[in-house]
C-alpha cells in the first residue's frame, strides 16, 4: 500500500501509473499528466482533488479504460474530454475545429491592453472562438464579431458563443470579404489563422485530428497572414490595432509582409511564453 493512502486511493493511482506507461509507450507527450485528466474527468473532479479521490466504480472504470485505449491511439486529450482550457475559458471542442493552444493567450493579452473602453473588436479566422470569447469574456464593455469560413468549424464557433450567452456575434463568412458594414470602423483586429507551410512533418494528434483548412497556409505558411492583413486594413479605423498569430519560423518574414504594404506602423513581433516569435501587431495607418 502507498504510505498515507487509503486502500481505494492506492489502487486508484496504481491504475493512474499503469495508464501512464501505455500512454508513454505510445508515444504520448505528457502520459502522467493526461492519465490524471482521464482519471478525474470519469470521476467528475478536478485533477487537483484526485489526492482525496475513492476508486472508481464499475462503470467509471470502464469508462476510464476506454479514454485511455483513445488516448493510446493518438486521440486529442481535448477531443477525448470533449473541452480545450484557454485562459478562463472551457471551449467545447472535438472533429472540425482546431484545438485552441495556450501559446495563443499571450496574444488575447495585447489585444486586451490595447482595446480601448468600448471597442469594436473582429476575430477573424475564429475557429472555436477561443480569442473572441476570451476577449468578450475579461472585457464585457467590448464589442466583439467572430468570423469563420469553415462550416465544421463554424458550428463550434456558434456553440461555444451561444453558452456564453451570446456575448459574441459569430458570422459564416470568408475573411477577406467578411462584414463590409464595418469597413474602417473597427478598434481591433485579431487572428489566428492557418500558417504552417506546406509540407511540415506533424504530431499525429495535430496530423490526424486538427483540420487541415485550419493548418496550411501555402508554400511559405503566409497566405492567409496576407488575407487577414489586407482584411484587417479595410475594416481597421486609422490607428486601429492588429495582431495576427504566425509561425515560430516567420519572426521576420510577418512584420516584413505588413511593412511592404503602406496600412502599418509600429509593427513590431512578439514572443510567446516560450519564448519563440509567435505574433505580430501593428496599428493602421491614418
Amino acid at each position: 500500500m502507498t504510505a498515507g493512502f487509503a486502500p481505494a486511493q492506492s489502487a486508484l493511482w496504481a491504475v493512474i501509473g499503469d495508464a501512464a506507461v501505455r500512454l508513454a509507450g505510445a508515444g504520448v507527450p505528457s502520459p502522467r499528466h493526461d492519465a490524471e485528466e482521464l482519471a478525474a474527468h470519469c470521476l467528475g473532479l478536478r485533477r487537483a482533488r484526485l489526492q482525496a479521490a475513492p476508486f472508481f466504480s464499475a462503470e467509471q472504470f470502464a469508462t476510464f479504460s476506454a479514454m485511455v485505449a483513445r488516448r493510446e491511439l493518438r486521440e486529442p486529450l481535448q477531443h477525448i474530454l470533449g473541452t480545450a482550457p484557454f485562459r478562463h475559458l472551457e471551449l467545447a471542442v472535438g472533429p472540425g475545429v482546431f484545438i485552441p493552444r495556450p501559446e495563443t493567450e499571450v496574444l488575447v493579452d495585447a489585444v486586451l491592453a490595447a482595446a480601448t473602453q468600448g471597442a469594436l473588436v473582429v476575430d477573424l479566422c475564429a475557429g472555436s472562438g477561443a480569442i473572441a470569447l476570451s476577449i468578450a469574456h475579461e472585457r464585457p464593455d467590448t464589442v466583439v464579431h467572430a468570423v469563420e469560413r469553415d462550416e465544421a468549424a463554424f458550428a463550434w464557433l456558434a456553440r461555444n458563443a451561444a453558452a456564453a450567452g451570446g456575448t459574441v456575434s459569430v458570422h459564416l463568412a470568408d475573411a477577406a470579404d467578411a462584414l463590409a458594414a464595418l469597413d474602417g470602423a473597427v478598434d481591433v483586429v485579431a487572428s489566428n489563422p492557418p500558417y504552417l507551410p506546406d509540407g511540415l512533418s506533424l504530431e499525429p494528434e495535430v496530423a490526424a485530428f486538427d483540420p487541415a483548412v485550419a493548418l496550411w497556409g501555402g508554400t511559405d505558411g503566409l497566405d492567409m497572414v496576407r488575407v487577414v492583413s489586407a482584411a484587417a486594413a479595410r475594416l481597421l479605423r486609422p490607428g486601429g490595432f492588429l495582431a495576427i498569430e504566425h509561425d515560430d519560423t516567420h519572426g521576420v518574414e510577418a512584420p516584413a509582409l505588413l511593412a511592404a504594404t503602406d496600412h502599418w506602423t509600429d509593427i513590431a513581433d512578439h514572443n510567446d511564453f516560450t519564448g519563440r516569435p509567435r505574433f505580430v501587431t501593428a496599428r493602421r495607418a491614418g
